[in-house]
């Protein structure tokens, strides 16, 4: 960035905006008004181990590996197809049913076991599987489409002899840190969830990354990004899945609406002079990929750079429809 200032002939200015300071660019070298993307849905279609097999009335057929599990999901408001209204669920191993105060139980048809391993092939990463007593079982495939994202820009980087190191917040159960790390980065995984963190380790090892440079941070995450700016840390890229609402390690809270913004400010602080990529993926009804996508541009603005805005979706084996799951949001220089 300094040489392309030099090139210019141009004095680089400091933006003091909230969230530290920064070099801006030329105004002709800044983001341009075209440089936002908006590809409609990307699908995770590489998997094996993994099948979206039937969707409908609010349930979807997955297999997880040689285990068969249903689980709700409050997007699916369209019928089974070929099936009629009500129709019984077949040839499962776990059906999790929720209850009207929001949380469930899981039926068993036969003993599972307490867990299970997933591959990844495209990227030779491997997963602990567990249907946990809130219906997930500890893996976002549809993020599959990001994790080899981030993979293709990372080795790019390391392959030219450049190290790359890639802070995670809210890093949940490590997918993304374990795609990072597997790429060839050092990363930061944070998570306010010691439980979560735990599970990240494990994912490292099944993927032969045991002894990989990758911190496992227990703590709330707006509280670690301003601990590691007054460190003076730089990250390359960033990461983030944000909740609509938590609770940090010690029991601070978290709203969407409220805290993000801030915690925004603090990760743009936190990129090195040579930043190669900030994501933004989220769950929440509260944001679309536009929103995403505004967030971005306020944020970034300045440091030049592409955006791309859309959702992450599966494809169900059944039919030719595709399930949408998420949403993300990509920048990149």
């Amino acid at each position: 960035m300094e040489a392309q200032h030099r090139r210019s002939g141009e004095k680089p200015r400091l933006d003091t905006k909230a969230g530290g300071e920064f070099p801006l660019l030329p105004s002709n070298l800044r983001m341009k008004p075209d440089a936002l993307q908006r590809p409609a849905l990307i699908v995770a279609d590489h998997w094996r181990d993994y099948v979206l097999v039937d969707c409908g009335e609010g349930m979807k057929q997955e297999r997880w590996g040689e285990h068969t599990l249903v689980r709700p999901d409050p997007q699916i408001i369209w019928p089974r197809h070929g099936k009629p209204l009500g129709a019984r669920w077949e040839d499962w191993d776990g059906f999790y049913h929720r209850n009207d105060q929001g949380g469930g139980r899981w039926e068993f048809r036969r003993p599972l076991p307490e867990h299970w391993t997933l591959r990844y092939e495209p990227l030779d990463l491997t997963f602990k599987i567990r249907p946990t007593s809130f219906k997930h079982t500890g893996l976002f495939p549809e993020q599959a489409v990001n994790w080899e994202w981030c993979s293709a820009r990372i080795k790019a980087r390391a392959g030219a002899g450049q190290p790359v190191s890639v802070l995670n917040l809210f890093g949940y159960t490590g997918a993304a840190t374990v795609a990072a790390a597997k790429a060839g980065a050092a990363v930061c995984h944070v998570d306010a969830a010691e439980g979560m963190v735990k599970w990240c380790r494990e994912n490292a090892a099944l993927s032969g990354l045991a002894t990989a440079p990758i911190r496992y941070i227990v703590d709330d995450c707006l509280k670690f990004a301003r601990r590691e700016l007054r460190r003076g840390r730089k990250y390359d890229a960033i990461i983030m899945d944000p909740p609509t609402y938590g609770r940090g390690s010690t029991g601070e809270l978290w709203r969407l609406e409220d805290h993000l913004w801030e915690l925004l400010l603090e990760c743009r602080a936190l990129l090195s002079d040579q930043p190669l990529f900030f994501l933004i993926n989220a769950y929440t009804a509260r944001l679309s990929p536009t929103v995403v996508a505004n967030l971005l541009a306020e944020l970034l603005e300045e440091r030049g750079g592409t955006i791309a805005a859309g959702e992450v979706g599966l494809p169900i084996q059944r039919d030719s429809k595709v399930l949408p799951c998420g949403i993300y949001g990509r920048w990149t220089t």
